[in-house]
């Protein structure tokens, strides 16, 4: 296990090829070595469906000659020299279209000290835990009255690091840890079976939800969605549980991505400094978090990690930056630039949140009276680049402020700018994703169903 979590290898070997590639003619340079390993468990009807185990160390270079830039990367990096690789890339380069923003990100927004985010379990449990794990998960779900059949349930746990070296004077690196235990339950018979899913995920293992839990918590979803019924096509207040609310603000993340900014491909190119949800509303990105999901000391290219407030007070105060996107909209990068081992850096949100509101979910339903809960969305019809919303859903009907029958074949569509600007958020904030949010109402969207 401690060769895993040992770096210097691939750190001394990201900083050959950087100083090959200068060698090989290359005016800077930037290397990036991507190690994970992981385990995964899947188990149905108390057997074991699927065993693996994966490990892979990647290795990519990036050259620039002038404004031109190349990317090459290998999975082989015991047996080929990094000197046939700079070559390739450099040669490469040379015949690359220019790119006026292309380059290593500004020296002087380098990380230089690597705060200790607690990101690493350094156990790796064994395959017979996960069995256990999976099976306690799937015999809990299996007990919950109602239920019929299990879809399966799976663990897993893997250990994955990144090593980032540059031509000017960056070396640095880390590891993170994952855990995951999940279970789907079907009840109901024959042509009226309904499925859902209950799951957990963490860094270290003993922040795991109980396996009886995550179980049971599938078991109890499924039961509820027996007999479902199709609504009527209205208008109505639409409650999102903290599941699927969480993708309202991915939405937001998506449109806020300086990518789609500077190719003017976003809804909100025209709205920075502008009011876009209440007052009082604040959406938080923090790659800082100990043990967050997304935490990390620096970015893809090597800059400090720090706390962002895309929205404060319903005001939108920041794009999603990396240095050439930050560049090319005459902006400083916020440290988001993340990367692979083939491909340049893009910009990409960490931690994101949608901060508690102050009045509980209970409230929200209670007042709200009828509408709709909707706990699990279907399809992707989004459109970034105008704001049109609609989705596919399940939940329940909400009648005289109670969560009533549940609903499927049902559609919600609206405008994503609507849709942030009467956006009420619950105080159920819980971090269990990479991006949270609290259980939201958004008024006045449409049902299209029966």
């Amino acid at each position: 296990m401690t060769s895993l979590l040992d770096q210097s290898a691939l750190t001394t070997l990201a900083e050959s090829l950087v100083s090959a590639a200068r060698k090989a003619g290359a005016d800077a340079a930037d290397a990036v070595a991507v190690r994970s390993v992981s385990v995964a468990v899947e188990v149905r009807d108390g057997a074991v469906e699927e065993s693996e185990r994966s490990e892979s160390d990647d290795l990519g270079l990036r050259v620039f000659v002038g404004r031109r830039q190349a990317v090459v990367s290998t999975n082989d990096i015991t047996g080929t020299a990094p000197s046939v690789l700079a070559e390739r890339a450099v040669a490469m380069a040379r015949v690359a279209p220019e790119d006026p923003y292309a380059g290593l990100a500004d020296a002087e927004r380098l990380a230089h000290q690597f705060p200790d985010l607690d990101l690493v379990d350094p156990e790796i449990p064994a395959v017979a835990h996960l069995e256990k794990l999976a099976r306690e998960a799937e015999q809990a779900g299996l007990a919950v009255k109602g239920v019929s059949k299990s879809g399966g349930a799976s663990a897993s746990a893997g250990i994955g690091g990144m090593v980032l070296a540059t031509s000017h004077g960056f070396s640095g690196a880390y590891v993170g840890s994952r855990h995951s235990l999940s279970m789907m339950a079907i009840a109901g018979d024959g042509t009226a079976m309904e499925r859902d899913y209950e799951f957990s995920s963490k860094t270290h293992a003993a922040d795991l939800d109980a396996p009886a839990h995550v179980g049971k918590v599938a078991g109890e979803r499924a039961v509820k969605r027996v007999n479902p019924r199709k609504v009527s096509t209205r208008k109505v207040p639409v409650i999102f549980d903290p599941r699927v609310a969480g993708s309202l603000i991915g939405h937001l993340a998506s449109a806020a991505n300086g990518s789609a900014i500077a190719r003017k491909t976003s809804f909100l190119r025209e709205k920075m400094g502008e009011r876009i949800f209440a007052p009082g509303i604040r959406i938080i990105d923090d790659p800082l978090i100990r043990r967050g999901q997304r935490s990390h000391p620096f970015d893809g290219e090597g800059v400090s990690g720090k706390r962002l407030a895309l929205v404060e007070d319903g005001v939108l105060k920041s794009w999603f930056l990396d240095s050439a996107t930050g560049r090319e909209l005459g902006m400083p990068s916020t440290g988001h630039a993340q990367r692979g081992v083939s491909s340049p850096p893009s910009p990409a949100p960490s931690n994101l949140h949608l901060d508690a509101g102050s009045i509980t979910p209970d409230a929200l339903i209670t007042e709200t009276g009828e509408g709709l809960y909707v706990t699990d969305l279907i399809g992707m019809g989004v459109n970034l680049v105008t704001g049109d919303y609609s989705r596919g859903i399940a939940g329940f009907w909400i009648e005289n402020g109670a969560l009533s029958y549940p609903v499927s074949e049902v559609t919600i569509a609206g405008h994503l700018s609507d849709m942030f600007r009467s956006l009420t958020p619950a105080n159920d904030l819980v971090f269990r994703y990479g991006t949270n949010s609290p259980t939201v109402r958004v008024e006045g969207l449409t049902i299209a169903g029966q």
